[in-house]
Formats: C-alpha cells, structure tokens, sequence
C-alpha cells in the first residue's frame, strides 16, 4: 500500500513538471507582436524624439513657451517619429518644398516658430488648444474657420476645411489618388492628427518625469 502511495505521488510529479514544461514552451512560442501595445514599448517607440527634448526646451524659451516642451514632442513624434533631417516636418511652413530641410536643428527652429505662430494667433482669436494643435497640421486658416465655427475643434469641422481646400485644388490634395487612404476624400491634412498628438501628450505626462525634471533644473539657473 505504501509503495502505492509513494508511486502515485511520483506520477503527480512527473505530470506537474511536465505540465509547466508544456506551458512554459507555449508562453515563448507566443509571437512577440503581442508585447507591442504594453507600456514599456510605447515609452521606446519615443526614445528618438526624447533626444531632441533639450533643444525643443532651449528653441521654445526664446518665445516664453517652455513649458509646451512636451506639446512639441508630442507634435514631433506625430510628424517624423524623430526620423529624417526634418523631424518637424517644417519645410513648407518655411515656405519650402517638403523634406527641403535636411538638418534637424533647422527642422526644430522653423517648427518651433511655426508652432509659436499658431499658438499666438490661436490665443488671439480665442479658439481652444485643440484647434491650436490641429493648426500646426492644416495652417493658421484653420484658426480663422474655427473661430468662425464656435471657437472648438472637432473631427467633423476639420473634415469640413480639408473639403474646403481640397476643393480649391483637387489635383493636388488627392491622397496620392490613393481612395484607401483613411483621409479619402479629405485629403489636405489630416483630420485626426489634434487626436493623435493629444494622445502621445497624455502618454508623455503620464510616463516621462525625466523630461519635466530636465525643464524644472533649466529653470532653476
């Protein structure tokens, strides 16, 4: 009877072992696109764009708007991921032909200035900050209409511009005659882009103290 026992308690052991083995193989045979949404790859997809923080900082100061250091990184890692000589993609807001510029401190200049331009006429014509976002993508006409509009930003009205421009020039803003492309028809700008950068905002308020602990010793001197 005894030998019975101690044969069944052998058996449940080697069953067990054999059960986290099976187990264990199957967790690491998961496919590694499933670690993609956690936090932590979030935070890594931004690591380009966080270099650039100090000079973003040192670029706003010179207008008084330091502490949107983190809005402009937000706006950064929407246009470019931080890639390219043009990480601001603020070519044509120089009055240039798009990816003319080819160095990013250049790049960061003209998008801070360009960013400066629409937060001060945003301001001035009393509209929210969302609008002042989504103008950095589709100019400071944006501005004026959604002044005209009730002063908010919405998806819809910014879909309602993009047909106005798309209307005065359709050969050009045509997403590339690409009709899969999610901004088809509205294809000057892009009508999502105050949502998406608000989103990498939250993710950089919710996630990154080193930035602001950076801002707050500047200020300190």
């Amino acid at each position: 009877m005894r030998r019975l026992r101690k044969k069944s308690k052998a058996i449940l052991v080697i069953g067990t072992i054999l059960f986290a083995f099976f187990f264990i193989k199957q967790v690491l045979q998961m496919p590694f696109s499933v670690n993609l949404s956690t936090p932590l790859n979030k935070m890594n997809s931004l690591a380009i764009v966080e270099k650039y923080s100090t000079q973003i900082h040192d670029e706003l100061k010179k207008y008084g708007l330091e502490d949107q250091t983190l809005t402009v990184i937000a706006v950064m890692q929407q246009e470019s991921r931080g890639k390219g000589g043009d990480p601001m993609q603020a070519s044509e807001s120089a009055g240039l032909a798009p990816n003319t510029i080819t160095d990013p401190n250049e790049s960061i200049k003209y998008g801070v200035k360009h960013f400066q331009q629409v937060i001060e006429y945003g301001n001035e014509k009393d509209v929210d900050f969302s609008t002042i976002i989504q103008s950095y993508n589709m100019g400071t006409g944006y501005i004026d209409f959604i002044a005209n509009s009730g002063g908010k930003h919405t998806e819809e009205l910014a879909k309602e511009f993009s047909a106005l421009q798309v209307e005065k020039n359709p050969e050009l803003y045509d997403c590339g005659g690409n009709k899969d492309n999610f901004r088809y028809p509205y294809c000057y700008g892009d009508f999502t882009y105050s949502d998406k950068v608000e989103k990498i905002l939250d993710t950089l308020e919710n996630s990154t103290p080193a930035i602001a602990i950076e801002e707050k010793s500047d200020e300190a001197f």
